[in-house]
């Protein structure tokens, strides 16, 4: 059974038809049957499933299970099932208690440019209840602003989807911005650190499942939920893990309860169900998700909760008061009258259900069992049984087991092959989504399925799992699209999907507020691409201004950084071994001006907002493929869009079919945009932005003092961070004698922090005023201070460090011995003729013709590490 989706009207004057080359009518297509469900009928066994075909009735009965499985796959349309379109679950939800206030833009800015016309286009097609509508925004048009303004025009909830949690947590501070009177939560994944479970069939290796868990971005997750839940002024910025499946809203608010002054109820009682909502009774360590106890007090910290407790006072069984409190200092900071407590975990079940899934469990382990013993695999029969029996003890007894996300099926209540409960069922029907950057995104919830239900069935295979671990899984792209609202796709190059979803119809933002032009873009050849780089580097710094350059793999970041430091050019690289928030850091260093280029691969790209970016090179330009096809060089020129004297350098020596139309898409945008600033006698100007809301993380702000008056007054490193340190000494003893004492530990920690930057900085030898070797090249200015990194500046050494540090001499050792080798080859190699491939991995591609005068430099540094070696042999 097939169908297709009608034909859209023809679109009104405020639209623009379609100038993407789509390759296809405008028909919607129809659902691939290569992401259909696994399992068809809700009580089909597995041993029924190896019956479906044929050439499985020779196969074992593990093996047939997974082929069986597999072949529902490849034949099956998810969204159809006996004859009918299969409809997403849609809860009931409790009333709100909240309720919230309008939503309302709190920003002097009023939309210019394009913003006008394709906010009211995008406003009328969401009255007009259009499914699905395209945003094309070049970079710098002010999409986001656009997004808020919807928002506000329709008074609707929002969901903003983000391909990555460095853009979700931009968009977190700019929406926090925008709203800041209204619930604007932040949803992404909380593993700092996640290895999956698996199994590796052909060297018989079992991989146990390793997480480490953010408790912050867990708490805002459960905001989020929360808020959600209890309010429709909400907006939440989300990753695509929110297609991964959480707890259903039945059971997550089932176990809430609400409490009342006045009310009756008996402490053991409110204690117990503490306990069942898995909050931990810490009378000493009180966290997050814990309560404690003092005679007729009852303290709890709530799991969606920062820096705020609630202390319930008992009068017998009568509630007395409930104030709100600081669980630091112990300040009273509120008095309520009522409080609703949500469960400490998102996986919480009631017990009866907890009951009837643990019967449920029982009844698939024994028919499992069964058909192990059957076909000979005692192996596999003895393991599951093993396993499995202990995850059941684990729920009978404390009501969760390591891995309770296997068993969702039941605990949910869900019939094989459905969906699991995800965000998307906390929303409300009425919800928006954004999918920004959705060229990223929509192929990101696409290809999330397939990997995790081949690694889920060798699980299921092997014995490490039930069967019905593979309905723990995030949503199929079929799925996906019949849950979600309303939705409106941003991008500045929208996908193949996008566009047959609108029927070629989308509202094009072009014209920037600023008045901004894309940057022009030059094709240079790549036999000299890393000579060029360098001088068109030192040609931005006397500006002021950053620079960002692409290459192709890590090792070319890596060894493209070193070389450029060892020319004393202060440089960073970012790739995708450097952590989520380490992202974020460098980033928020860049703008501050901490140092001046910035080497990436595929992170430079969508969504980045550094005004301060003067300059894009993108080596290698002509190597075709993704990293260098129309999309990602589009996006990636974009990067330098956002200030006026921004320019960008193709470094290749053939021009590809990507290129020659990535440059006829920037040329025709540049043509309109001069046009429109000739027209309405615009002058551009750069985009102002503080840089406290670029990348703002999500939870930086609470572990750091903040300290504006000392960036905003453009102070220097090497001029007054001793004063500014001691400024903040006297600073953080008045706090510690007002009792203060949670503003005094963060001055205490940034105080820390600063004085071993100001030991880095003042033994960098980079840093120092070569006075000897002084040239009439470029002199490093000055830069800001920040947390120096040097494994993410490259391989380098801080020889001072060691002079200063003295204990720590036998650490370095090892390290100090490699840059002295190093500093030695590099001041022996000859020089390179300009002719040799660019394109080599080897480090000689780095090491061309060194001048006289950098020889002499790299003698001296040579000179201070011998000699500091020598010291550490004869201490040692």
């Amino acid at each position: 059974m097939s169908y297709q989706k009608p034909k859209r009207p023809a679109p009104k004057s405020n639209k623009t038809s379609c100038k993407i080359k789509t390759g296809h009518t405008a028909i919607a297509k129809q659902p691939s049957a290569t992401s259909s469900n696994p399992i068809i009928e809700s009580e089909i066994s597995f041993k029924a499933a190896s019956d479906l075909t044929s050439h499985n009735a020779t196969k074992t009965g593990v093996t047939a299970t997974v082929e069986a499985l597999s072949t529902l796959i490849a034949s099956d349309n998810p969204l159809f099932k006996n004859g009918t379109v299969w409809t997403p679950h849609r809860p009931i939800r409790p009333e709100k208690s909240e309720g919230g206030i309008p939503f309302q833009i709190n920003t002097p800015f009023e939309p210019s440019g394009d913003q006008p016309a394709a906010i009211k286009a995008l406003v009328e097609g969401v009255k007009r209840n259009e499914r699905t509508q395209v945003l094309l925004g070049i970079t710098g048009s002010g999409k986001t602003y656009t997004m808020a303004k919807i928002i506000e025009e329709t008074q609707r909830p929002a969901l903003i989807l983000a391909p990555n949690k460095t853009l979700a947590a931009q968009l977190y501070g700019e929406f926090k911005s925008f709203f800041p009177q209204n619930a604007v939560e932040y949803f992404v994944s909380y593993y700092d650190y996640y290895q999956p479970e698996a199994y590796v069939a052909r060297s018989d290796t079992y991989i146990e499942k390793e997480s480490s868990i953010n408790e912050q971005i867990d708490r805002m997750r459960h905001a989020a939920t929360r808020a959600v839940l209890e309010r429709d002024d909400v907006i939440i910025v989300a990753s695509v893990s929110c297609i991964y499946g959480i707890g259903s809203v039945e059971t997550y608010t089932a176990m809430t309860f609400q409490m009342q002054k006045g009310d009756k109820l008996n402490q053991r009682q409110l204690l117990a169900d503490l306990v069942t909502q898995q909050y931990r009774r810490q009378d000493i360590n009180f966290t997050r998700g814990s309560f404690r106890v003092r005679g007729d007090t009852i303290e709890i910290f709530p799991s969606h909760l920062e820096d705020r407790a609630w202390r319930i006072s008992l009068f017998g069984d009568e509630i007395e008061t409930i104030t709100e409190f600081d669980p630091l200092t112990g300040q009273k900071t509120g008095d309520l009258q009522s409080i609703k407590i949500y469960a400490n975990s998102h996986y919480v079940t009631p017990r009866p259900t907890l009951n009837q899934a643990i019967k449920a469990i029982k009844m698939e382990l024994a028919q499992r069992l069964d058909e192990l013993n059957s076909v000979g695999r005692l192996l596999e029969a003895q393991r599951l049984e093993q396993r499995t029996i202990f995850d059941l003890e684990m729920l009978e007894t404390t009501g969760s087991c390591s891995g309770i996300e296997n068993y969702s099926r039941y605990l949910t209540g869900r019939n094989p092959g459905e969906p699991p409960p995800t965000m998307f069922e906390y929303i409300p029907n009425n919800a928006l989504i954004f999918i920004d950057e959705s060229h990223v995104t929509i192929p990101q919830i696409g290809g999330m399925y397939r990997g995790d239900f081949r690694r889920k069935a060798t699980l299921a295979e092997y014995g490490f799992r039930l069967p019905s671990c593979m309905d723990n899984r995030p949503l199929r792209f079929e799925e996906w699209d019949a849950m979600r609202p309303q939705t409106i796709a941003v991008s500045a190059t929208p996908g193949r999907w996008e566009i047959e979803q609108t029927c070629g119809v989308f509202v094009e933002q072009i014209i920037r507020p600023t008045g901004l032009i894309d940057p022009p873009t030059q094709v240079r050849p790549a036999c000299t691409q890393v000579d060029d780089v360098m001088n068109e580097i030192r040609k931005t710094i006397k500006k002021g201004y950053r620079t960002l350059v692409t290459v192709l793999t890590k090792r070319m970041a890596e060894d493209l950084t070193e070389y450029l430091h060892e020319h004393n050019i202060r440089v960073r690289y970012m790739h995708s071994d450097i952590d989520t928030l380490e992202r974020i850091e460098i980033l928020r260093d860049l703008r501050l001006g901490t140092f001046d280029v910035l080497i990436g691969i595929n992170l430079l790209r969508e969504g980045l907002d550094i005004p301060e970016c003067g300059f894009v090179a993108i080596l290698d330009a002509d190597k075709e493929g993704f990293l260098r096809s129309e999309t990602s060089l589009i996006q990636t020129i974009g990067r330098a869009a956002r200030n006026v004297d921004g320019h960008v350098i193709l470094y290749a020596d053939t021009i590809t079919n990507s290129i020659e139309r990535a440059l006829q898409e920037t040329t025709r945008r540049r043509q309109k945009q001069i046009a429109y600033n000739e027209e309405h006698r615009i002058t551009p100007t750069s985009i102002q932005k503080n840089i406290g809301d670029v990348l703002n993380s999500v939870y930086e702000n609470n572990h750091h003092a903040d300290i504006p008056d000392f960036i905003a007054q453009n102070n220097k490193v090497d001029n007054n961070l001793a004063n500014h340190i001691q400024h903040l000494e006297k600073s953080m003893r008045e706090a510690a004698a007002n009792l203060n004492f949670e503003e005094a530990a963060r001055l205490r920690d940034e105080i820390k922090r600063l004085q071993k930057i100001e030991l880095t900085i003042a033994d960098d030898p980079l840093t120092h005023d070569n006075s000897e070797h002084s040239t009439n090249e470029t002199t490093i200015q000055s830069s800001l201070f920040s947390k120096p990194d040097l494994d993410h500046m490259g391989p380098t050494m801080d020889v001072g460090l060691l002079e200063k540090h003295p204990i720590e001499k036998k650490l370095h050792k090892k390290a100090l011995d490699k840059k002295v080798i190093k500093e030695a080859k590099v001041s022996s190699t000859a020089s390179i003729s300009k002719n040799d491939s660019h394109t080599t991995r080897k480090r000689k591609r780095f090491t061309k013709k060194w001048s006289s005068k950098t020889s002499v430099s790299s003698k001296s540094i040579i000179k201070k590490a011998l000699t500091i070696v020598f010291f550490c042999f004869y201490n040692s």
